[in-house]
């Protein structure tokens, strides 16, 4: 991280997104966070992050808040759709982020999947592939689509997600056929750690944790530092 420097977080209203921003105030880093609705933005505002009101599948939304004076170090982006949603922003609108993260110059943009996405397809069962294909191939695009911007990225894939506290027995691999559950607290920290950490440049990563493994126990974990 630069001094001085912002870190860009969308997705921050709920879910893993929202927990890496309580994660990044507890470090009093300079945060900005894109929110589309106002509803969580009293207690963002409350932790001292910066709230810039958008939606990322608007191109001048996201450029009116990642192009400014503000020196933007790193975007981090969790944002998704769900499966009987029709419009999803797991392409289009980190597509927006990581178009708009070139232009700025960004050192690093870290987006946050899910398994089953690209290479990790074969790690699914056959029923978790069918309620999942057609989010797995958008979210595939938009990782595509950051490997090939030229920004140094990270990916990381969790598994199913869980929404108790954090366990921390949570572990990143480069094995593509490991599956398992993964509480969205462990992924954040996941996250966080790998802000500062060269060895997960450019890499794509999955997420579980290893005490709630389906199947396949035998790994090598990836390490951070």
């Amino acid at each position: 991280m630069t001094k001085g420097s912002y870190i860009f977080l969308a997705g921050a209203s709920r879910g893993v997104g929202r927990e890496i921003a309580n994660y990044l105030a507890a470090q009093q880093l300079k945060i900005k966070v894109l929110l589309r609705k106002p509803d969580a933005a009293a207690d963002l505002e409350a932790l001292g992050i910066q709230v810039v009101f958008g939606d990322a599948m608007n191109v001048s939304d996201v450029e009116r808040a990642i192009l400014t004076d503000e020196l933007i170090d790193t975007v981090i982006s969790t944002i998704g759709g769900l499966p009987d949603e029709t419009n999803r922003a797991d392409y289009p609108g980190n597509k927006n982020l990581i178009d708009a993260a070139v232009k700025a110059g960004v050192k690093k943009f870290i987006l946050v999947t899910s398994i089953g996405t690209g290479n990790s397809v074969g790690a699914l069962s056959p029923q978790a592939l069918a309620a999942l294909q057609n989010v797995l191939i958008e979210k595939d695009k938009a990782e595509q689509h950051l490997i090939n911007s030229g920004l140094t990225y990270t990916i990381i894939r969790p598994g199913g997600l869980k929404s108790e506290p954090a366990t921390g027995n949570a572990v990143l691999t480069e094995d593509i056929r490991i599956v398992g559950s993964i509480h969205r607290a462990d992924v954040a920290q996941l996250v966080v750690r790998a802000l500062n950490s060269e060895r997960a440049n450019n890499k794509v990563l999955s997420a579980v944790d290893k005490n709630q493994l389906f199947g396949q126990t035998d790994f090598v974990e990836f390490n951070l530092d």
